[in-house]
């Protein structure tokens, strides 16, 4: 194996060991342990829902047991089409300790979207929430699942907010028809009823636990074979760089989607190797989240700047006490540093501290230290036994010197085996034990990593992957719109929204709302365009390829003579004030 220098090792944190001698076990088993250490403890707390970690264990037990009853398989595909709720994490440990592979999916993936994802894994079963019955419904006969398990808001709550749930459903006529017939649409409870208890799982730490499907840096989604030992060592990594928590009781506030491998591994399987307590929130309501903090006191907040961000704009955040968080967890996009000690201040001292990751990787590869130093705009330090380099864009190899800008490319043990599937698609990215991510960064001569720019086109927002060519292929469709090309351009508390440009054809009309709208009618939420600038051409190469990153230098260029005026203006207020 090539030998690189690892400056970053002498700016670990004293306590953090630049190796680990790794566990591998099937990921269950850190929900087994915590079951045996803290049989009493609090796994879960949602509404006035709880459940023990010692009842967890059995749940989950439970769960394999009746999919294995209903013929599942070990390697059969198991899509969780859910947010963030009790059921999630009981479903996810069920599909798991039966060997089957979690396809954990978007519930606000649109038709075509979930048919690509359904027929590309080739899911048997799937477990999902009512309230998206309508939309899977129309789908029955375009996707391979053989049944589906239906839950709903209320099998996470006791009485009687059960009770009230469903009454509050009937009388705003907002309870959707599901089609239970017995056979290949069942309630969820089937899963979670009876005594039998599927306790013996097979399951080799090398066996796939996840097809978690992204985008990778541009294109059509791809399922990453992510193996249990793949997460098991980034949770491993995740408790050595994170070592001042687990010591005590946490509380970790389940905001992340658990459908997104950032929430999942950071919010779900790393807290339950601690024995923390999570608290998962269906969907993110800052006024909701504020509550929630108030009254559950989490010790632990992972999110991305966006979630930060819009917390501080409440108008009532003082109403509420923060002082429980000790640790945020910060990724996605750089956090502006004066929100940054805006949320410090409001917190009593809670550190946020940056890192990055990304799906082919478990997700997490670097981290700044809690107790050292911790760079503003770094994504930190490789985790232990992660090696990173940046390398030159075109022709990769030997790393560059620090200060100087390359593709930033990793290896360790939490990186994928590859792309489900899509052998040239793997081969594009894993190359000689590395794995090339796409991003730009530099390298200090401590070792701290920057991201400063994207080698592909991929936009990121609000810690959303959005792929451009799909939003492209959309607009494109539009029988008033002769050329289209979307753009990530920097925003202050989301890292980037989605612009897109666009030429009509002679002699139409069309208006931002006609295009927004047509978007919305295609596309997830937070895919659609937030911005869409006319204009009369576009620019292109020589051969007639549309340069989108002339179009985002325009926008670099607009936002920095902003900031030169909006400076100018604050140094004349300041000397008015003088005078």
């Amino acid at each position: 194996m090539e030998q690189i220098d690892r400056p970053w090792l002498k700016a670990y944190d004293p306590d953090v060991p630049p190796t680990l001698d790794y566990e591998k076990v099937p990921l269950f088993k850190f929900l087994d342990r915590a079951a045996h250490k803290w049989p009493k403890r609090k796994a879960i707390i949602f509404k006035n829902w709880s459940i023990t970690y010692a009842k967890l264990k059995v749940q989950s037990e439970i769960v394999a047991a009746n999919l294995k009853a209903a013929g599942i398989r070990k390697g059969d595909r198991v899509a969780l089409m859910l947010p963030n709720l009790p059921q999630t994490i009981i479903a996810m440990w069920g599909v798991l300790r039966a060997g089957a592979v979690g396809v954990m999916t978007n519930p606000l993936y649109m038709e075509t979207e979930i048919v690509h994802q359904f027929n590309d894994a080739g899911v048997r079963f799937c477990i999902t929430l009512d309230l998206l019955w309508p939309k899977l419904s129309k789908l029955r006969d375009q996707i391979p699942v053989e049944k589906f398990y239906v839950t709903t808001i209320g099998d996470g709550l006791r009485f009687p907010l059960n009770l009230l749930y469903k009454l509050q459903q009937k009388k705003s006529g907002s309870a959707p028809k599901v089609d239970y017939d017995a056979k290949a649409v069942l309630p969820f409870k089937d899963l979670t009823k009876g005594t039998d208890r599927f306790t013996e799982a097979k399951v080799d730490a090398e066996d796939t636990a996840l097809l978690q499907y992204t985008g990778g840096t541009t294109g059509v989604a791809k399922g990453c074979i992510l193996t249990h030992f793949n997460i098991g060592a980034n949770v491993q990594q995740c408790h050595a760089m994170m070592h001042t928590l687990g010591k005590k009781r946490e509380t970790f506030l389940g905001i992340l989607p658990y459908f997104h491998i950032y929430g999942l591994t950071v919010c779900l399987v790393w807290p339950t190797s601690i024995g923390a307590t999570l608290a998962p929130f269906p969907r993110y309501v800052p006024l909701d989240v504020l509550k929630g903090i108030d009254k559950l006191k989490p010790t632990v907040f992972p999110g991305a700047p966006s979630v930060y961000v819009s917390l501080l704009q409440q108008k009532d955040i003082d109403k509420y006490d923060l002082k429980s968080i000790e640790v945020c967890v910060s990724g996605s996009a750089p956090m502006p540093v004066e929100y940054m000690e805006q949320f410090e201040k409001r917190s009593g001292g809670a550190s946020i501290t940056e890192g990055y990751g990304l799906t082919e990787a478990s997700p997490v590869t670097h981290f700044n230290p809690l107790e050292g130093v911790s760079k503003n705009g770094s994504i930190g330090l490789p985790f232990p036994d992660t090696d990173a380099k940046v390398v030159d864009m075109e022709v990769g190899g030997e790393p560059l010197p620090p200060g100087k800008r390359g593709e930033l490319v990793i290896r360790g043990p939490q990186v994928m085996k590859g792309y489900y599937n899509r052998p040239d698609a793997t081969a594009d990215v894993l190359r000689n034990d590395w794995l090339y991510t796409g991003d730009i960064a530099t390298m200090d001569e401590e070792g701290y990593f920057y991201i400063v720019d994207r080698k592909k086109d991929l936009i990121i927002s609000g810690g959303y992957n959005i792929y451009p060519r799909e939003i492209d292929e959309v607009l494109h469709a539009h029988p008033k719109i002769k050329e289209a090309v979307s753009v990530g351009i920097p925003h202050e508390s989301r890292g980037e929204i989605v612009k897109a440009y666009v030429v009509a054809q002679e002699g139409e009309e069309l208006s931002r709302s006609d295009v927004i709208g047509y978007c919305r009618e295609k596309l997830a939420n937070y895919k659609v365009p937030k911005k869409v600038e006319f204009r009369r051409d576009l620019p292109k190469t020589m051969v007639g390829k549309v340069l989108r990153r002339a179009l985002r230098e325009e926008e670099k260029a607009k936002l920095a003579q902003k900031e030169k005026k909006r400076a100018e203006n604050n140094a004349a207020k300041s000397e008015a004030g003088q005078a």
